[in-house]
């Protein structure tokens, strides 16, 4: 952890002054102290996030997080494996919302 913080504005760019109380902790409770914790790396974060919004259904989150994943060292295959696995966890439904999400994010890179 910094005691800057990251400089992410993700929650500022989203909200604004509409929802201040969502956009500090976003911004600077959940981007820059627990996503900067040591113990996990933010590849092992970024999968563990992929896979509790998808086992929850969370899929207007699940698109910046698939992509983030990709940013922190997530292979595209490693996703749709790890979509796949979830299936059977989470759901048939969730698992195939995931992976449309994924390839939308695929095809937009291409």
């Amino acid at each position: 952890m910094t005691e800057q913080g990251t400089g992410w504005t993700g929650g500022q760019n989203a909200f604004g002054d509409f929802a201040p109380g969502l956009v500090h902790y976003t911004d600077k409770v959940l981007f820059d102290e627990v996503w900067e914790r040591d113990s996990l790396t933010k590849r092992d974060r970024s999968l563990v996030t992929v896979s509790a919004l998808t086992a929850l259904g969370k899929t207007d989150q699940l698109g910046f997080h698939l992509a983030f994943a990709r940013q922190n060292g997530v292979t595209d295959d490693e996703l749709k494996e790890a979509i796949l696995h979830l299936a059977f966890y989470a759901g048939w439904p969730a698992g195939m919302a995931a992976m449309t999400a994924l390839k939308k994010i695929i095809e937009e890179d291409a």
